[in-house]
């Protein structure tokens, strides 16, 4: 009898542990199966958040290609008025210039001319009169070249720095406290 008791008891506890293997097995299958559909979801709020990322991305990209071609046309608008500006102020420079070359030729047309000398003068008195107008009038002339050299040299100058832009930005001055501020 004892054997028989044994057997019931061992088969008992057999069954048992099935049981237990199989309850284990479908709780197992159960936490797989919480586990793959807390993927799916994982999966796909991380697809939506990469969407939404290169969308934002995309928006970004937009904004900064716009503000980039709004600067470039200022620049732009900028460098032409400075340029028309420049060739103004070369034209005006060059009218000076011709206007004094006029006049210096004047000078040494009236230097050269017919006036007739007086009657008793030395030679050597004239020539020194005239080379002292000939002296006169290039130098007249050399000053009126230099003149539009530096007005072109200037021009130039204004042309090149409008088309560079500023060099830097002007730094952020920091607020200035009130009154009321700084008594505390």
């Amino acid at each position: 009898m004892a054997t028989r008791k044994t057997r019931k008891t061992t088969r008992g506890l057999l069954s048992r542990i099935g049981d237990a293997v199989e309850a284990a097995g479908e709780k197992a299958q159960e936490v797989g199966a919480t586990i793959a559909r807390k993927a799916r979801v994982v999966k796909s709020k991380a697809k939506r958040e990469a969407t939404a990322a290169q969308a934002d991305a995309k928006r970004a990209l937009g904004k900064a290609k716009r503000t980039v071609a709004r600067k470039a046309q200022v620049v732009e608008a900028d460098a032409e008025a400075a340029f028309a500006g420049a060739k103004r102020a070369m034209k005006r420079k060059a009218r000076s210039a011709a206007a004094g070359v006029k006049e210096a030729a004047g000078k040494v047309e009236r230097a050269m001319g017919g006036r007739p000398a007086p009657a008793k003068r030395r030679p050597a008195a004239t020539k020194s009169t005239v080379r002292r107008m000939t002296a006169a009038a290039k130098s007249a002339i050399e000053e009126g070249a230099a003149s539009v050299a530096t007005a072109a040299r200037k021009a130039g100058s204004v042309v090149r720095r409008a088309a560079e832009g500023p060099a830097k930005t002007p730094a952020k001055k920091p607020a200035k406290k009130s009154a009321g501020s700084r008594r505390r």
